[in-house]
């Protein structure tokens, strides 16, 4: 178990499920070695409410460790937590964790970072400008543009645009954006997944991909030209293909990913299909990163209800990738 990577785990918001759902980790068959970051006595508190006897340890890297024990890398909360109940004043608290594991990442200490769920509205809310895991972390590692893709039940969807209101996308599509997003998600298949050759379908904005310029121009204008200028360059992405057939079996058998053109394009199915056990990855990052595909859950926080099999999901994800990437 020595010789397997190291993933740091984020435990973010602490009055959320995450804390929780960390704790499962502990007597969870992975394969390797799992560092949590969050504070100790809170990991505690949550576990005697819990009623998990868990034995929690400092993280120390050349310490012993073995499956059964949650090893802990400590950061103190601003203010105690409590279970349910958002607070300001614990927002620098949920960066820090982010913080550290990177950190660590670039160290080369630990092999991917995976994030469980944190409130977005209560960081902001604390005066620090915060609009998610992605472009935080982007920004901490100088990454300019950075790819949102969601796996599970056998699906790979990535998104050309993310949240953004509908009415916007149109406008936000261009051939550089769409390129660069393609170029990315092509990579990071190659050089995360192990795809010596990825195929990506790629879905059509508009209905019927257009309708041949009746129902929208963006693939005539867009889509069309910047496929056909990736595949000049060797890479298999065929489309635009209209969304409602695009994630039919006979369709995806081959395809190792789909680019679906926005948010609520291509994750309804997804999720359909892997609900509760989902991934959500950062592709174009100079690590590896993964996460949950849920929220905070404020009203299951502390109450065992919760369920980590995304958590589970996520890190088998990671360690799965971190045998294919070669950091520069």
């Amino acid at each position: 178990m020595n010789n397997q990577p190291v993933i740091a785990v984020t435990s973010g918001e602490p009055a959320g499920i995450g804390p929780d759902i960390c704790l499962d980790l502990a007597a969870g068959d992975l394969p390797g070695r799992i560092v949590v970051f969050g504070d100790m006595q809170l990991l505690q508190q949550r576990a005697a409410l819990l009623g998990k006897n868990i034995t929690i340890q400092p993280y120390r890297p050349d310490g012993k460790y073995a499956p059964g024990i949650l090893e802990v890398c400590h950061t103190s909360l601003q203010v105690p937590a409590q279970a349910g109940i958002l607070n300001v004043h614990n927002a620098a608290y949920v960066l820090q964790l982010l913080d550290s594991a990177h950190i660590g990442i670039q160290q080369s200490e630990f092999a991917a970072m995976v994030t469980a769920p944190v409130h977005k509205g209560i960081i902001n809310d604390s005066g620090i400008q915060f609009s998610g895991h992605t472009e935080y972390l982007a920004a901490k590692s100088a990454t300019s543009r950075v790819v949102m893709m969601l796996a599970g039940g056998g699906l790979k969807v990535a998104l050309a645009t993310t949240h953004l209101p509908l009415r916007n996308v149109a406008d936000t599509l261009t051939a550089e954006l769409l390129t660069e997003i393609l170029t990315i998600l092509h990579l990071d298949l190659q050089q995360k997944f192990g795809l010596l050759q990825p195929r990506i379908l790629v879905a059509g904005l508009n209905p019927h991909a257009g309708e041949g310029g009746h129902l929208g121009h963006e693939e005539n204008n867009i889509i069309m030209p910047v496929i056909g200028l990736l595949q000049q360059q060797g890479m298999k992405i065929t489309g635009p293909f209209p969304a409602d057939t695009l994630f039919q079996p006979f369709m995806l058998e081959q395809a190792d990913a789909v680019l679906a053109m926005y948010h609520d394009q291509g994750l309804p199915v997804l999720k359909y299909a892997s609900f509760g056990e989902g991934v959500n990855i950062t592709l174009g990052l100079p690590f590896i990163r993964t996460s949950v595909d849920h929220g905070t859950a404020l009203d299951l926080a502390a109450t065992g209800k919760a369920t980590s099999s995304s958590l589970f999901a996520a890190i088998n994800t990671a360690v799965e990738m971190s045998q294919h990437w070669k950091p520069n």
